[in-house]
């Protein structure tokens, strides 16, 4: 199911966890347990996973084009991307999520 819009539009930062993962899981392991000079690949295959994981669940459940991806996090298995309330709502709805946050600016 592809966001939708019923007038909500107007994009707003939000932080989404996701649920479990296996694959992360093993990759975070194994990063923390290799040896100082292979360390840096296990980093950068985790980077690469995470990224491409997040970039490929946005794409599937809002669309190419409807949101903007700010940043993936390693240390856990979450991003950040501007996506409107209606999005944020969808996403909530998704099995592989499990908190989606907006960032409230403390002032």
């Amino acid at each position: 199911m592809k966001g939708s819009s019923t007038g909500r539009s107007s994009s707003e930062v939000y932080f989404v966890f996701m649920n479990f993962d296996p694959e992360y899981e093993r990759l975070q392991s194994l990063r923390l347990v290799l040896s100082h000079s292979t360390k840096q690949l296990g980093s950068l295959e985790l980077d690469l996973y995470l990224s491409n994981k997040h970039d490929e669940f946005l794409a599937n459940m809002l669309g190419p084009g409807t949101y903007k991806k700010r940043f993936s996090w390693v240390v856990i298995d979450g991003f950040s991307a501007e996506i409107t309330d209606d999005q944020a709502d969808l996403l909530r709805s998704a099995r592989e999520v499990r908190i989606v946050e907006k960032d409230l600016e403390l002032s």
